[in-house]
């Protein structure tokens, strides 16, 4: 059929704009009571008493618990994101004697309705003995103030230097504190789960079933399993539709793995939904480093030596965010043939929100240090900022590239990517423009900040589980069924593994099923992020359609009396190649297989990583008068390797484009002194509309990589890699005549006013 490379429409979006989506917060659950959480108001203090006598005898309450109810039963304790994260700092599922956040659960209480159980919340007291706070990263690096004394320190994972950057040679050192602020992923859908136990099996074994909107069930499932000593077959996990993930739902969180307990207590199922306060306070945040960056070269515009030392926050409890400093050092260099490098990192804990990964993760923070370092740079030697960029950008024909650090690029057209994006933005007419407006003396100044990135996607490799089965329908017709160990929380993947399988088997989209999230349907599966779905699930449905289609040509061989070689497959029938007047249907090819042999598993694991790449050009105009910026263009080219579907890159392209800009922009999660969030809502957040961005122009551009089936890369996060220091760069750029060095992100108004006042 030859429907790779087409655009074809999302499948999915028909269910989900005419409100036929599947979300756990409407799902029916009779007699399922509801759980809300008694948080912490203070960022750090001992719990010398809770007193929940009030909140029992409230109307519908069927319970009040603490920390020392479950701890009775043996499960007080959540398991460890990580194996490397410190044994001796391990999370109570609720606060026991010590709070060390604004929003960290100390209760739970159930009741038969959420307003009732809310009304509960409000009538149990805790008394707090204050400890002192630290919110600041750097002052946390310190050791003033200890989270966790016991411990000793609040660095919980240290990165040391390999090597020292050799600077001798370098005519210009340039040098730069870079923030990186701390994000909330805000997905539209907040945590939701549920849990139930089932009705005894014939050997009196109760099973539970556990909904949870996340991004994998095998990666929920498992921590579930470990905390509660419950063999994997007794425990289903079911994802129904996701409404956005980011990265902060790959992961398990107390509110969600004490369900099955409080279930189980009450012998009923028991849901959970939490609020937009309370997922601003709660669901990890991401991003929230500081950098100290050190870039030299020579006058010619060579990058020679670069230094990057990462403080990394991770708030109470470490939890993944405190390793995104080894993917920060994995790219560190960029896209750039830097000869020396060197790269140290801590990450230290805060009376903030646990760090976890979001869109991106250590690698968007990667790019934005090397980018907005190399604009320094090139201000210093009196350079174009896209020209130092040419020159020192990996050349195509030394892929595959070892960089600095050890990483090693697949593939990439670096120095292509930078050219198409500055044509399609008209690159010397807006510096034409911006010379003639500076000339005229406009207040409203225009910037042009350009980008040139690369990330990693599926870091980790291996594979993702993959399966087709071709067979008989309800209604006799032919169908294939794909079962999928990757969840969609937004990118289409119904849309592309239907289009993987019906290229292969010569079926028509509409004859494909598309089955996830289940762990009883699917029998392993990874967590989906870090872009790793299509080029590691994708490919291995693709495998398995191609094995299936293999076995159905043998059959049709027998039948056409031909030589299989001969034997093609289009448009639901095969035929020998040339003369298509004779053929055999997929009915009579289901109805002569032996069982099973219409079905297959994929069998491909990848080697490593790949690496997608790109260049983004961002304009903005800035009032200097009150500092206000507006994004007045982003253009973005984008290297995917080879391109599965335009529609769904673009997409994904789009919403990455959005969530970069913002960050440089809007975003920032913001604590006072004493740790209280002062971002609490999006009244107070800065979370965009569609009125605060422009149309976005992407151009694409493939390299394919030799490191699967399909030559495809991530596309997923590129858009927050790329587009964050495009726009900082850009609000500089605009300042820049006026004496304005750098402005911390975001670029707010109160920042940049500040930053032009001070260069005054």
């Amino acid at each position: 059929m030859g429907i790779i490379g087409e655009r074809v429409l999302r499948t999915e979006d028909p269910d989900l704009l005419t409100g036929k989506g599947t979300y756990i917060d409407n799902l029916v659950l009779p007699g399922a009571a509801h759980v809300v959480y008694v948080r912490s108001t203070v960022a750090h203090a001992r719990i010398v008493s809770v007193d929940i006598d009030d909140a029992r005898a409230m109307p519908g309450v069927l319970g009040v618990h603490t920390f020392a109810d479950v701890d009775a039963d043996g499960y007080g304790l959540v398991p460890n994101d990580h194996p490397m994260l410190p044994a001796q700092i391990r999370r109570p599922v609720l606060a026991s004697d010590v709070v060390r956040y604004v929003g960290e659960p100390i209760v739970a209480v159930v009741a038969e309705t959420r307003a009732q159980a809310v009304d509960a919340v409000e009538q149990v007291i805790v008394d707090y003995d204050p400890l002192p706070v630290v919110v600041d990263m750097e002052e946390a690096k310190s050791d003033q103030v200890v989270l966790f004394p016991d411990f000793g320190t609040n660095t919980v994972v240290k990165i040391p230097n390999g090597r020292d950057a050799d600077f001798s040679a370098c005519e210009v050192v340039i040098e730069a504190r870079v923030v990186n602020q701390r994000l909330a992923p805000s997905p539209l859908e907040p945590r939701v789960a549920a849990s139930r136990w089932e009705a005894s099996d014939a050997n009196g074994v109760r099973r539970l079933t556990h909904w949870q909107a996340c991004q994998g069930a095998h990666s929920v499932r498992a921590p579930i399993c470990e905390m509660y000593g419950l063999p994997t077959e007794q425990v289903r996990v079911i994802v129904p539709d996701v409404g956005g993930g980011f990265g902060a739902k790959a992961f398990n969180y107390p509110e969600d793995i004490l369900l099955p307990w409080l279930a189980k207590k009450h012998d009923r199922p028991v849901r959970y939904t939490e609020t937009r306060t309370e997922s601003m306070n709660g669901l990890g945040h991401g991003r929230a480093q500081v950098q100290y960056v050190k870039l030299g070269g020579t006058r010619d515009g060579r990058l020679l030596a670069y230094s990057l030392d990462v403080v990394q926050d991770s708030g109470a409890w470490p939890r993944f965010g405190a390793f995104l400093p080894v993917l920060t050092r994995r790219m560190a260099t960029g896209t750039y043939d830097i000869p020396s490098v060197a790269f140290t990192a801590s990450s230290v804990l805060t009376n903030t929100v646990p760090t976890i990964a979001y869109r991106g993760a250590g690698r968007p923070e990667a790019a934005a240090a090397i980018e907005r370092v190399v604009d320094l740079f090139a201000a210093e030697i009196g350079m174009d900022a896209a020209e130092v960029r040419r020159r020192n950008v990996i050349a195509p024909d030394r892929f595959p590239f070892k960089n600095a650090v050890g990483t090693t690029y697949d593939s990439g057209q670096y120095a292509k990517a930078l050219d198409l994006v500055l044509d399609a933005a008209d690159y010397t007419a807006l510096r034409a423009e911006q010379a003639r407006r500076r000339a005229a003396g406009d207040t409203v100044v225009l910037g042009i900040g350009v980008c040139s990135y690369v990330e990693i996607t599926a870091a980790s490799a291996g594979g993702e589980y993959g399966s087709v089965t071709v067979h008989e329908g309800d209604n006799g017709a032919v169908r294939a069924t794909v079962v999928t160990g990757t969840t969609p929380y937004g990118q289409g993947h119904r849309t592309a593994w239907a289009m993987l399988a019906a290229d292969r088997l010569g079926l028509r989209l509409d004859d494909i099923t598309v089955l996830h999230g289940d762990t009883d349907i699917v029998p392993h599966s990874e967590v989906s992020g870090a872009s790793r779905s299509l080029q590691l699930g994708g490919t291995n449905v693709w495998r398995a359609a191609g094995t299936v289609v293999d076995r159905a040509r043998d059959i049709a061989a027998r039948l056409l009396e031909a030589d299989v070689a001969d034997v093609v497959v289009s448009d639901g029938v095969f035929h020998v190649a040339g003369t298509p007047a004779v053929s055999v249907t997929w009915s009579q090819v289901v109805d002569n297989a032996e069982p099973e042999q219409l079905s297959a598993i994929g069998d491909f694991a990848q080697a490593d990583g790949t690496f997608p790449s790109g260049a983004h050009v961002a304009v903005v105009e800035v009032d200097t008068e009150t500092g206000k910026v507006v994004l007045r263009s982003l253009v973005a080219v984008d290297d995917a390797g080879r391109i599965l579907n335009p529609l769904l890159a673009e997409g994904q392209v789009h919403g990455g484009l959005v969530q970069g800009a913002a960050q440089a922009l809007f975003e920032e999660v913001v604590y006072d002194d004493d740790g209280n969030p002062l971002t609490g809502n999006f009244a107070d957040y800065g979370f965009p509309s569609a009125a605060e961005f422009p149309s976005f122009v992407t151009v694409h551009l493939e390299s394919p990589t030799p490191l699967n089936d399909l030559g495809a890369k991530g596309i997923g996060e590129s858009g927050t890699i790329g587009a964050t220091p495009a726009v900082q760069n850009a609000v500089v750029d605009a300042l820049s005549h006026l004496g304005v060095r750098h402005v911390d992100l975001p670029c707010t108004p109160q920042r940049v006013w500040s930053a032009i006042r001070a260069a005054r």
